[in-house]
């Protein structure tokens, strides 16, 4: 996401000084925030080819993954054993997830319809009447659990169904990430479909069935758990400065720390808040200073993050939003129509506008 933010950024920005290349182990950009809607039976996340986007831009694209950085020579090394040289260098390699809880399914965006298919079919046949979903502390981006909390209640609702569900995180309030005003609506959205939430607690999953709350002096016993992973940086070779658990440490506009002309975005960073349309503006941030350091016209200004987020719930999508403070969010704003357009789940500059003109050709094309 970050890398092709950058790479559109770059070409507006600094457009014939420089040439880019985009590094990848997949050929394909799969929109992954909308991958939550296909255990209900939407349509599955769009994909994108990266070749052609590349190819799109001017940039060239090589099918192959990042293994090490040689921040002196400036050359990265491949997996393929290809030595890329460059002038200024973008790291957006993501974060890794990993189960935080043994005993509970824990969910990945990339499979999410083959792992909870049948979880929703169980629903709606009324096999399942306890479902817990879990959140796990340190909390980097829970919006994935509450659309999944909030859909599988309507989707019981719908079918008529008894189901009790349980939300469990360590926020001191259910998406506190985006401040209180938008808070308080979600958890009033949470109370009227029939969702409790419990905040401010740390839960574990020590046998099969049985989520510990309060070091055991709370117990539930769900019929099934579901749970959004850890996360854990890349840990990439030739960066010296990791913060906790492998993340990529930052300075200013993104610069790597102690690495002269590398840069960094997304969710490899050491940044508290892992989201999409906060890894582009991340992208914009670094994009700004590589074009000054090619002679762009360009003066990287300070860093002021403002997410928007869209929840999907079952029904009419909510729109939140809010400015970001030392991973807090501040002046926040939660509505049911959205307050900036295209009004897509990744909230990008150059990226949204670019993938919504193609979609819109793709969809000209199919009528013709």
């Amino acid at each position: 996401m970050a890398a092709l933010e950058a790479a559109l950024a770059l070409r507006e920005l600094a457009a014939e000084r420089v040439s880019t290349t985009l590094l990848a182990p997949e050929r394909e950009f799969v929109y992954r925030p909308l991958s939550v809607a296909e255990p209900f039976g939407h349509r599955t996340a769009r994909r994108y080819s990266i070749d052609e986007i590349a190819q799109d831009i001017g940039a060239e694209f090589k099918h192959d993954a990042f293994t090490a950085l040689d921040a002196q020579g400036r050359i990265v090394g491949t997996e393929n054993g290809e030595q890329l040289e460059y002038d200024a260098l973008l790291l957006a390699m993501g974060a890794k997830t990993r189960p935080r809880f043994r005993h509970a399914l824990t969910i990945d965006d990339r499979h999410l319809d083959e792992q909870l298919h049948g979880l929703i079919q169980d629903v709606e046949e009324g096999y399942v009447h306890e479902l817990a979903f879990l959140v796990p502390s340190p909390v980097t981006w829970p919006l994935p659990i509450y659309e999944l909390a909030l859909m599988t209640a309507n989707r019981a609702f719908e079918m008529n169904v008894d189901l009790e569900i349980t939300l469990i995180t360590s926020e001191d309030a259910p998406l506190t990430i985006f401040g209180t005003d938008a808070s308080e609506g979600v958890r009033r959205l949470l109370e009227q479909r029939g969702i409790r939430t419990i905040t401010s607690t740390n839960c574990e999953t020590p046998e099969p069935g049985r989520v510990s709350l309060h070091g055991g002096m709370t117990n539930l016993y769900p019929d099934r758990i579901v749970a959004l992973p850890e996360l854990v940086g890349p840990f990439a070779r030739g960066v010296h400065e990791w913060a906790l658990n492998g993340f990529i440490s930052v300075e200013d506009h993104f610069r790597v720390r102690s690495l002269d002309r590398v840069y960094a975005a997304g969710d490899a960073t050491d940044s508290p808040v892992k989201f999409g349309g906060l890894a582009a503006q991340q992208a914009d941030a670094a994009a700004q200073s590589i074009a000054a350091l090619a002679g762009a016209p360009v003066e990287p200004g300070p860093f002021t993050p403002v997410i928007y987020g869209v929840l999907l719930t079952g029904q009419k999508p909510l729109y939140v939003s809010a400015q970001i403070t030392d991973g807090e969010g501040l002046r926040s704003e939660i509505t049911n129509k959205p307050s900036r357009w295209p009004p897509t789940k990744i909230a990008a500059k150059y990226l949204a506008p670019y993938l919504a003109a193609r979609d819109r050709e793709a969809g000209d094309a199919a009528l013709r």
